[in-house]
């Protein structure tokens, strides 16, 4: 099971340096790769971020709203976050050389919870703890 951070779905259905890279690697994929809810949030975060740092006009942001439906209504499989992965996710932030953010670390514990073997992100550090917990990591 391929498990996918917000950072991927961000340059998937927006403009990102990595963008160009991650749609070769989803046009490609055989099996639906997983994310959790926090997804939803996460991603109207970053899509509000672009928004309020003129990276993105409101015309465009409806697009990939619509995009990201669509993509939410069956080219991902959302699974809702447990209490476990939030208590483990807690954990993990406590190990502060590791670096994990809070959103981040709720991404590796739904995606271990869940036995993933490969993680798909943009961020290092959390590609880094991935890699610490036993996943392989899609290059981009």
């Amino acid at each position: 099971m391929i498990y996918v951070d917000t950072s991927v779905i961000v340059a998937l259905l927006s403009v990102e340096p990595k963008t160009q890279s991650v749609t070769a690697w989803y046009a490609g994929l055989s099996d639906v790769p997983t994310c959790s809810d926090w997804l939803l949030t996460e991603f109207s975060s970053a899509l509000s971020i672009k928004l309020r740092t003129d990276q993105i006009n409101e015309v465009n942001a409806k697009r990939v709203r619509k995009e990201f439906a669509l993509l939410t209504e069956g080219g991902l499989r959302i699974v809702p976050v447990s209490r476990g992965a939030f208590v483990h996710a807690a954990e993990m932030v406590k190990l502060h050389a590791h670096g994990l953010r809070a959103g981040d670390s709720l991404h590796l514990a739904v995606a271990l919870e869940l036995g993933a073997t490969r993680m798909a992100t943009l961020d290092g550090t959390l590609a880094a703890n991935a890699k610490r917990n036993g996943m392989k990591l899609v290059e981009f």
